[in-house]
């Protein structure tokens, strides 16, 4: 496996990586290692057969979110419309 070192990162972003780490009871390096796993998940795979099909995808997202408490689409717009 490859090591990544991120240099000249800010104070105040290592201290709440620190946070984040001891809140889900791992070390900073495996936080980081999970952030960076969570954010390259939802990179779009290059145009292959290879890739996850976009049925996999969005249920993927649906079973992320579920449980999630979600405003329908028809109340935010009439919210919208109103504050006008």
């Amino acid at each position: 496996m490859a090591s990544l070192h991120v240099r000249n990162v800010a104070d105040e972003i290592v201290a709440k990586l620190k946070s984040r780490a001891l809140r889900h009871g791992r070390s900073a390096e495996a936080e980081h290692r999970e952030i960076l796993k969570r954010a390259l998940e939802w990179e779009r795979p290059p145009r292959s057969e290879d890739g996850p099909s976009w049925d996999d995808r969005a249920a993927s997202l649906r079973e992320k979110l579920h449980g999630r408490t979600q405003t329908q689409s028809e109340v935010l717009l009439r919210d919208s419309r109103d504050e006008r």
